[in-house]
Parts: structure tokens; C-alpha cells; sequence
């Protein structure tokens, strides 16, 4: 059965959630279509001692203050759950789940969205699977003869699953700094922190708020065609939340080079120099889940699908929500994403509404 809506938003995450809110504003017919069995997106999936950037009130999606966690300065993932559980609740947003969107293609002046639940045409499409669905793994030499564990970010939950092992942790990032600094602290890991160049530490006192801030005044500058300010990355790499400042200030995390190959039994540097390990964890990042466009043919260079904001040049009955600073000023955060989201849905009521 083929049903019919004027919107179909894939995600039921953080994005597709603000999308909702803004599409319901502007009074259209939507459905919202979540692979996941339960509200919360990838926050529900993340490592047990993860803590937001921001106080609660900066980490809100529109029309919603995310209320304080009771006990807790910066609020923790389940928080979050909790969180986007409420708001989906609170708007009556029309998620279906669990629906997974297998493919989108072009249907007679529409869109077809075909899924493991049927197929939906519709007049817009805004895709907001994020990126945590599709890790990036590096191709370094010799991963296929590592005889330990090895998993990504996605699969990182504790330490206490790493008691006794020697752990090689993979990336200067801020996921890659806050694993290492929760096995460090543990007491119970022998931990081989590895980057690619030294840390950079953004200063002790910046928190979401300014990454926010600096995002949004680099796309403003991009946009007005002025000089680029570099946004965020021109701040560091790692924001020092306290877990990661109290390993740093202790020396519990001390980064080395990044290896070689990995061996049988360990790592192994070009110096000659090797550890031994029982497990890597690989913190080096995401690529977009985007294999449900395919059939549009809208990728080009690198992957690379060309928008301007959220919509997209091939196919302006399609947006993109909730990638990054790729489609709206850091579009993959809980405050970050309104925006983007408004502009979005302001445009599909345009182009559906006159």
C-alpha cells in the first residue's frame, strides 16, 4: 500500500524532531518515519559517561527548554533521551517507528519513499539520519591480522568491559579524548592513547555555547563573502569537559603518535617501537547516512551531495537536516539545528502552500 502526505521526514532523531516541530507550525501534513524501536535517536546508543558541552538550557530544541538535570552541571545522554521522549509527546509529533526508509526516487512529480513498512509519496522530503548509522573506519595496514577486539565510537560503553586488557585508543577528537580519559581514570585499563598530531585543547572555559556562536559566525561570514574565520576548528579540536581536563591536569592522558600497522598481537610504530593490545578503539569519526538517496544520483564529488542551506540543487523537493555545518551552523547539535530546521520548512511550505 502506497500512502500519500505532503512531507515525509527520514529520522526521528534530534533533526527530524525540530523539523517536525517547525513543519506542524506551518500547518503541514508530515510523517515522520524512525528506524529506531524507541524515541532519542543516537543519544540512546551513547557511552555510559558521555556529558553534553552545555548546560541544559543552551542544548534545547525549539519551542522547549531542555529542563536541568537534578545533580548534574552538564546533563548526561540518558538525560537527553529523556529529553526528546518528552518533546515528541509534548508536540504530538506523527513518528512511525520502527520503519526503516530504504530507498527515496523520483515518482511522477513527487517523491517516493519506499520502506521495510510500505512506501509513502509525497511533495518534500527532508532526510535527517544524521551520521552516527554510518562510522568511518581508516584503512591502516594490518587491521585484518589483529587477532584482539576491535570496535568503533558506536561501540564504546564502559570501562569495566575493558578491566585487565591493554586498550589503543584511535583519534584526536573530542569522542577519542573522552574515551581515553574514562578508561584512564578507571584504573583497571592499560590505555595507548593515539592522534594523528598533538591534542588541541580548546581553553577550559569554552563550552557549547561558543562553539555554537563560533559556528554560526563563521557560515556568516562564508555567506556575506568575507574572510573565513575558521569556526570551530579555529578553537582547537577537544573541548575540555571535566572528565577530560581532570586526566589531562593528572597526566592519566598522554597522547603518542599515531602507529604504523597494527600487528597480530599489538601496534607497531615506524620507529620500530611496539605495544601490545588487546583491543582498539577506533574514535575517528562518521560519514552521512545517505544510501537511502541513491536512486536520486545526487552524489558527486567525494560523496559530496550539493545543497544551498538545506535544500538540495539537483533536487529541490529534497533537504538535508542535521549533517553539520555542511547543511546550517553546527546542524548536528541540539541547539544548533532550530534553525536550519525553520528555514527548511519555511521553504517546503512555500513551494508546497502557493
Amino acid at each position: 500500500m502506497t500512502n500519500s502526505t505532503q512531507v515525509v521526514v527520514i529520522g526521528g532523531g534530534q533533526a527530524g524532531l525540530a523539523a517536525g516541530y517547525h513543519l506542524r507550525r506551518k500547518k503541514l501534513d508530515f510523517v515522520i518515519l524512525d528506524a529506531q524501536p524507541e524515541p532519542g535517536g543516537a543519544w540512546r546508543h551513547a557511552w555510559d559517561s558521555l556529558h553534553l558541552f552545555s548546560l541544559a538550557a543552551f542544548s534545547s530544541l525549539p519551542g522547549r527548554l531542555m529542563p536541568a538535570q537534578p545533580g548534574e552541571e552538564y546533563p548526561d545522554a540518558a538525560h537527553v533521551v529523556d529529553y526528546l521522549t518528552a518533546y515528541e509527546q509534548r508536540y504530538d509529533l506523527p513518528v512511525q517507528r520502527p520503519v526503516r526508509v530504504r530507498a527515496v526516487r523520483s515518482d511522477a512529480g513527487r517523491l517516493r519513499v519506499e520502506s521495510d513498512a510500505g512506501a509513502w509519496t509525497a511533495g518534500a522530503v527532508v532526510s535527517a539520519t544524521g551520521t552516527w548509522w554510518r562510522p568511518f573506519l581508516p584503512a591502516v595496514a594490518g587491521r585484518e591480522v589483529f587477532a584482539g577486539r576491535q570496535l568503533h565510537t558506536t561501540g564504546y560503553r564502559r570501562p569495566a568491559d575493558f578491566t585487565g586488557q591493554r586498550v589503543v585508543v584511535v583519534g584526536g577528537g573530542n569522542s577519542g579524548a573522552q574515551i581515553a580519559a574514562d578508561l584512564a581514570a578507571s584504573g583497571g585499563v592499560e590505555l595507548t592513547w593515539v592522534t594523528q598530531r598533538p591534542p588541541r585543547y580548546l581553553a577550559d572555559d569554552i563550552d557549547g555555547r561558543a562553539l555554537f556562536d563560533a559556528a554560526t559566525a563563521r557560515r556568516r561570514a562564508l555567506d556575506a563573502g568575507t574572510a573565513d574565520t575558521g569556526g570551530v576548528a579555529s578553537l582547537g579540536d577537544i573541548v575540555a569537559v571535566p572528565p577530560v581536563r581532570a586526566a589531562r591536569d593528572t597526566g592519566l592522558l598522554k597522547a603518542q603518535p599515531m602507529f604504523e600497522r597494527l600487528t597480530r598481537d599489538g601496534v607497531l610504530w615506524a620507529d620500530g617501537t611496539s605495544a601490545r593490545a588487546d583491543a582498539v578503539i577506533w574514535c575517528t569519526g562518521f560519514r552521512p547516512a545517505l544510501s537511502h538517496l541513491a536512486p536520486l544520483g545526487l552524489r558527486g564529488t567525494r560523496g559530496h551531495i550539493v545543497t544551498q542551506g538545506t535544500r538540495v540543487i539537483g533536487e529541490p523537493r529534497l533537504h538535508l537536516l542535521g549533517y553539520g555545518d555542511w547543511t546550517g551552523p553546527a546542524s548536528a547539535t541540539l541547539i544548533g539545528v532550530g534553525r536550519p530546521a525553520r528555514e527548511a520548512a519555511a521553504q517546503i511550505a512555500a513551494a508546497l502552500l502557493s
